[in-house]
């Protein structure tokens, strides 16, 4: 798997990688900019995208959507580049993703990598609610796909150069 950036270095692939997440979560709109793409390709082509949105610098707090054709593409190395942007590049503290209560699925996967989550009703309209999920930057370092790489939170950096532009 290799791993390619979009950002404002790359506003093209950014903008790609970005409406290709959003179609296959099945947004009914784009992604509104700000907001910094990963994306992960196998064999040229793309099979997921992280996309980190709604950067709340006074807070730490930054906002993570994903997709993906195929549940092999979180491999170790995406992980860390997928969270080391967040925690390391970006200096926030916490991660937050919102996911339909409907999805046991992204429960387990979520629940197994560390995060927290609360669940509101009618979040998603009146039939449905959502789970949103955090993961602090000291769950993240305390978790099991960290036990070989135990090393403090780098010193929080601007991230507007990486994040805005």
């Amino acid at each position: 798997m290799d791993i390619l950036w979009g950002g404002p270095r790359d506003p093209e692939l950014n903008r790609a990688l970005a409406l290709w997440c959003a179609v296959q979560i099945g947004l009914p709109r784009p992604f509104e900019e700000p907001y910094t793409t990963m994306g992960v390709m196998k064999d040229g082509t793309v099979v997921g995208v992280v996309v980190f949105n709604n950067w709340q610098p006074e807070a730490g707090v930054i906002e993570m959507h994903s997709a993906a054709t195929t549940p092999r593409w979180l491999t170790r190395p995406v992980l860390k580049a997928m969270f080391g942007y967040a925690f390391h590049q970006a200096g926030a503290q916490m991660v937050v993703t919102r996911v339909s209560e409907r999805d046991s699925r992204l429960l387990r996967i979520f629940t197994a990598y560390g995060f927290d989550h609360v669940t509101i009703p009618r979040l998603r309209g009146r039939e449905e609610g959502e789970r949103i999920f955090f993961l602090t930057d000291d769950a993240w370092l305390s978790n099991r796909f960290n036990a070989r790489e135990r090393h403090p939170i780098a010193s929080k950096k601007t991230v507007e150069d990486q994040y805005i532009g």
